[in-house]
This record gives structure tokens, sequence and C-alpha cells, in this order.
């Protein structure tokens, strides 16, 4: 086994999404939420769907959320692991509770709730063996503080013989009765929405209703960014149906709105009963226990309807991503890998041009291949709810740490601790002509995982486009993103007269090979600073100590090359070894994530939360939000020379501008959505709210000029509001 080989093993580790971990919890929130699995029918039948449903229990005070939490919160998510041949269908959603929460309002289930689903069996099931259903339920709950919590359910059932009709379990077949009564119904009236400045108004042809006849409505939008969740529903019923008047959110550009489903619940009132009713506008809505509806049978969800201009809109995203890709090479992640090939060129520049050429397509297959291989898994991990974006593989330690070995390794082998066959597989020669164009296309593949921290000019809006749009223009658009990011060394690679100009190799190279590694060490002292926000000390200590493990195989290897046959038999043991051991250091990280900080800083920004920046509207106060991370190279650089210099310290006070920061270094569904709703898909994000519904989204490389000027325009609406007459 070769050093070689662990390193790409490990750059592919580096590449792969962070996997869910099980999140800390204080002990004392150990039974806010009890969790269990349960099942509809007593036996299965090959074939015949049945209904599950995971039951949620909350503590007295304490809420779960419905699919859109309203003003802030996080929806459950189930992850069902199911015998082979089996499927699941989509949650079905009951009807939700408004909560209300210091001015705002939010969706959700108090008490106890049940999220049914339908599971389809295969045909041959054999009877008389029990299977066993699996799922990994994740949750928020709620009071006045909010806990992430999630819990491991199963339950097993025998297999009844083909063409038993089986029967529910008595134990639960009022527990899955009231949960069906608590399903919305298809609604029987047409509906649609008009919109007049800030005001959408559904309206329903529904001409048998009448005003007395409606009480305590409430409608439920499936959009996140479709309506202000906490202002007034006014109802009026006329001749033509019923009108519910409702308030655009201001996340919502206006005219963008051509339907608005979700759920109407409402108590109608006959004689002296009082029935409570709800309605699916638009989605139909699952019913457990039957086979799903055909995908062209289901109705679109709510949604902004998409721009006239779309494929001008695609060019124009390729074009900025294209642009963008170029300047990631200038960036300090991406500079350090660049640099290397460039030596390496001028290594292989003694050869033929064509074998010179072969290493720039090689590079180029490699960027390529890497962009678009993220474009399909971003993709598919947001399609099935992760809110995630730009950057998400940063958030998890496990990534950060591996990388950071990948680069530390390398820097092992510039510096000459290390020689496998003369170099390292892609840095230098001594490796077979095949090896050299797999060490360039692997060059590549680092490249674009180095290059994930950073965002360069161009790129935020080009990236939030592409992610919000179908798989083949994400993919086109990814695609630009990697061809600017290859095209400089392609460039190099097909130029004669630039490689002919390239110098000779000789004994300068191994100076200056030297040189380079110590770029690698600092991306691995910034990779370990990123850890040290991510894990508590413990955490930190683990990932130091995969940095000795990567020093001692190096050290192993050195030796074994001349230590003979048992000698390295030896030695690829030890290795091997060690590997394991950094195997389990780097898995064991996530158990030791740092919390968040609660308090901001003496005279610093606030923690962002969507309930701090709402309540500060509410107050007239202007806002600057300062979405970062702290793998993100462009956002350390903009903070250092931008946003905390005198001037702008001052600034913010003379002006009474609050200044909100959020960290999205580990994930947090509120700051990816308030992203999304710019249309970006990563940090940084900078916005100056001058009041509700006014927003000037900042340049992503900040001047502290340019700061200034937008703080300055903010005050005279500052000044207005507090000399405008109180009530």
């Amino acid at each position: 086994m070769r050093l070689a080989s662990c390193l790409v093993a490990l750059a592919a580790l580096a590449a792969m999404p962070a996997a869910a971990q099980a999140p800390r919890v204080n002990p004392k929130y150990a039974d806010l939420v009890k969790a269990e699995l349960v099942a509809e029918p007593g036996a299965v039948a090959p074939g015949q769907p049945f209904a599950v449903g995971v039951r949620l229990v909350m503590k007295p005070h304490w809420h779960v959320y419905w699919r859109n939490p309203g003003d802030s919160g996080l929806a459950p998510e189930i992850a069902w692991s199911l015998p082979a041949g089996f499927s699941a269908g989509p949650v079905a959603w009951p009807v939700p509770a408004r909560i209300p929460v210091s001015g705002l309002v939010n969706f959700g289930y108090e008490g106890e709730t049940l999220l049914t689903a339908t599971v389809t069996p295969p045909e041959g099931l054999e009877p008389g063996r029990p299977v066993t259903l699996r799922a990994k339920v994740s949750y928020l709950v709620c009071e006045r503080e909010c806990v992430p919590g999630e819990a491991s359910v199963s339950a097993t059932l025998p297999v009844a013989p083909p063409g038993t009709s089986v029967r529910p379990d008595p134990r639960h077949a009022g527990l899955f009765a009231a949960a069906r009564a608590q399903l919305p119904t298809p609604a029987p009236w047409p509906h649609r929405v008009t919109e007049e400045g800030d005001t959408l108004t559904l309206h329903l042809d529904a001409p048998g209703l009448t005003r007395e006849a409606v009480a305590d409505l409430a409608f439920f939008p499936y959009s996140e960014t479709a309506i202000e969740h906490a202002a007034p529903q006014e109802v009026t019923v006329d001749g033509r149906g019923l009108h519910v008047a409702l308030k655009r959110s201001s996340l919502t550009p206006a005219g963008t709105i051509t339907r608005l489903d979700g759920v109407l619940a409402l108590t109608e009132r006959t004689g002296d009963a009082a029935v409570r009713r709800a309605f699916a506008l638009g989605e139909a809505p699952s019913v457990p226990g039957t086979a799903p509806p055909s995908p062209a049978a289901a109705a679109p969800p709510a949604a902004v309807a998409p721009p006239e201009d779309a494929p001008a809109g695609v060019w124009a995203a390729a074009l900025l991503a294209f642009l963008g890709g170029l300047l990631l090479n200038l960036m300090p992640c991406v500079f350090p890998v660049l640099s290397i090939k460039v030596l390496g060129l001028v290594r292989q520049s003694g050869e033929s041009l064509g074998r010179v050429r072969l290493h720039g397509l090689a590079y180029t297959a490699g960027v390529m291949a890497s962009f678009l291989a993220l474009a399909g898994l971003l993709a598919a991990l947001r399609a099935g709810g992760a809110e995630i974006g730009w950057g998400f593989q940063l958030q998890s330690p496990l990534v950060v740490a591996s990388l950071a070995y990948v680069l530390f390794a390398m820097g092992l082998s510039l510096s000459g601790a290390l020689h496998l066959g003369g170099r390292l597989a892609g840095i230098g020669d001594g490796l077979t002509r095949r090896a050299g164009l797999e060490g360039s296309f692997f060059t590549g593949v680092l490249a674009t995982v180095v290059a994930t921290p950073c965002t360069a000019p161009f790129m935020g809006a080009a990236v939030g486009f592409a992610l919000t749009q179908g798989a083949a223009v994400s993919l086109a658009v990814f695609a630009a993103l990697g061809f600017g990011l290859a095209l400089p060394f392609l460039l190099l690679a097909f130029w004669p007269a630039a490689v002919r100009r390239l110098p000779r190799p000789g004994a300068w190279m191994e100076t200056l090979k030297g040189f380079l590694a110590f770029p690698l060490y600092a991306t691995v002292a910034w990779l370990v600073w990123i850890l040290s926000q991510q894990v508590g000390p413990g955490g930190l200590f683990l990932a130091l100590l995969g940095l000795v493990l990567v020093a001692f195989c190096a050290f192993v290897l050195e030796r074994a090359r001349t230590a003979g046959p048992w000698g390295a038999r030896a030695g690829m043991a030890a290795v091997l070894l060690a590997v394991l051991g950094l195997g389990l250091l780097v898995a064991a990280l996530d158990r030791d994530r740092a919390g968040a900080p609660a308090i901001a800083a003496a005279g610093g920004p606030e923690p962002f939360t969507q309930a701090r920046l709402d309540g500060l509207l509410a107050q007239g106060r202007p806002v600057f939000v300062n979405m970062t991370a702290a793998w993100c190279i462009t956002c350390q650089v903009n903070e250092r020379t931008a946003l905390a210099t005198q001037a702008v310290t001052a600034a913010f006070r003379a002006h009474d501008i609050a200044y909100l920061k959020g960290d999205w270094t580990n994930q947090n569904p509120e700051i990816t959505r308030v992203l999304e709703a710019h249309g970006r898909s990563g940090v940084p994000l900078y916005v100056l709210y001058r009041g509700p519904g006014d927003a000037q989204v900042l340049p992503q490389i900040l001047t502290e000029s340019a700061v200034l000027a937008a703080l300055d325009r903010a005050a005279p609406a500052r000044r207005a509001a507090l000399s405008s007459p109180q009530e």
C-alpha cells in the first residue's frame, strides 16, 4: 500500500458531505420529546400498502413544527431505514396550530402529534419471517428557547401469508383514526390569488358559505416566504365566495406570486353545531395507508413564478460563474495547490508538447468532474430537504480535518520528509506516465475541494441562481464555474510559447519545492483554526493527534524504503494501524462539537436570529446583517478590512444601527433561509435593513468606504423614524 492511495482515500472522504450526527443535548432537556414508531396493521401483507406513524409527545408548553415552521423553527425530518424492497411515501402533515411567540407566529404542534406515512412492501415477502422498520427522527422543540434533538425508532411486524387480509392493530386503531381526522381534505372549491400593493387576497369560489357560518379561520401557506405569518388575516364573505386578505412577505418581490397553496382551517357553524374543518389548496394531501399518487397527478407546490427571461438568466449566471471561477485561482485557499501544479508543469517542460497538454486536460477533467459531482450532490441533498449551500462540506469537522491531513501530507512531501518513487503523485516525477496524468487529475479534484471555502466576486448570485433551478441549469452553471477555475492552467499547458519560456528543471526546483510547502502548512493551520470554532477542546486535541499520525506514517514509510522485505512489511502494518487510528479520530470529532455563543462579546455584534432581526425592525432600528463562517476566507478578510475598523464601528454607534452576525460555520437553518431569500447559496452575505421590506444587499468584496456610505444612507431613515410623532 502506498501513501498516495491513502491520500486519495482521504481526499474522497473530504469531498463527502457531513454525516448526520446526534446533537449534544443537555440531560435536563432529554425528556422534552418522546418519540416512537407505530404501525397501523398487526401484520404486513405482501404488496399491500399500510400506514405507519412517528408519534411525538411533547412536554407541556413545548412544541415541534409543521412542514412550514412559520417565522422561525425547523420542521421534523424522518430518515427511513427499511428492509430491501420496501418504500415509504411522503409525510402526511396534520393541520397545525398558530403558536405566537414574542410577536412572531410559528406553525406547529403542542401536546402530541402523529406524523403518518404510507409504507409499501414488496410482493415477494416470505411469510413467517418478521420485518423491522426503522427511522431516524430529527426535530427542533421550542418553548422560549429551542433544543435540537433526534431519536432512533423502530417497529417489528410479522408477515402474513399471501392473500391474507390484515386487520388494524387494536392498540393503534384509535391513534390512526384520530390522525386521519386531523389531516386536511382536498378543497371542493377553486381558488386563486390576487395582489394589490403588499396585500395578497386568496379567493375561494364557495358561494354557499356565509360569514356567520365561518369562524376561527387560519391559512397556513406551504411556502415559508409567501406571507407575513404574524400579520392579521382578514376574512370577508360575499355572493362569490370566501376572500382572505394576507400581507405579502417582505422577502418576496412584488408581482411574483401567481398561486398560493397551503391549508385553510376554519370552524363551520350549522345551527348550534360547530365543526372544525381543514382543506388542502393546491397540493393533494397524502392519505396514509394508500398507494401514493403518481407524480403526474400531483399538483405543484406553492412557489414563486419563474421569471420570463429564464434563458437569459441562465446565460448571465453561467458568465458570472465563469468569471468567479477565474478569480478563484487568486484566492488564498486555491493558490497553494495551483502553484504546486505549475511547479509540476515546469518539471514536465522537457516532455513533448502533446504530453504537457495531456496534463492540462487531466487537470481540467479533475476540476470539471469534481464541480459536476458537487452540483449533483447539492441538488440531491436539497431535493431531500437538506438546507445547505455552497461550502456545506466545510460545516463538518470530519471534512475539515480530512482536508488538513491531506494537505499536511503534501507539505511533508515537499519538505523532503517523504519520498515516494522520488516524488509524491501529482507533484513530481518518478511515477509512470499514467500515474503522472492521474496526479494531474487528482490535483484538479483537490483544487476544487479547497476552493469551496471561497466565494469569489460574481460567484454568489450565480451559484444561488443555479441551486434554485432544475438539474440541467444547475449543472451548466457549475460546469462554467469549474471551467473558469481550470482555464488558466489549461491555457498555460496549451500555449507552446509559454511552455518554451518556462525555466528548465534544475537544482533550483528543490529549493522552490521546499518553499512551496509553507503555504500548505499555513493552509493546514487555517483549517485547524476552523476546527477550533467547530469542536470543543477534546475534539481539537483529537484533530491535532491526527496530524501526529500523518507525520508518523511519513516517517515509517521513509524508513521502510531501505529496511528490506521484512522491515517494509512491518512498516506497512504500522502505517495501516496508524491510518485506522486516523479514521477513528476523524469519526469521533463531531461528538465534541462546540456550542454556539449565546451572548455577544462586549461591544461586538449580536448573534443573528430571525426573531432578533424582526424585533429590531419592529422597533424602527436599521439593522446590518453579516452572514459569515470561519472557513470563508473572503468573510474573514472583509471583517478585518471593512467591518472591524474603528471608523465603521463608530458609524454603527453614531447612526444607532444594530449589527447582527450570523455564523454559518456549522449548519444553521435560519441562516440558510436568509441566504436563499436573497438569492444566495453561501456566505458571505451582507444586508442592510433600513426598515421592514427595505433591504440593501452589499457587494461580496467590501471596502471600508462602501460600508460607511451604506450606513450613512441608512441614517436619514433612522432620523425620520425617531422624529415622527408617537401615537
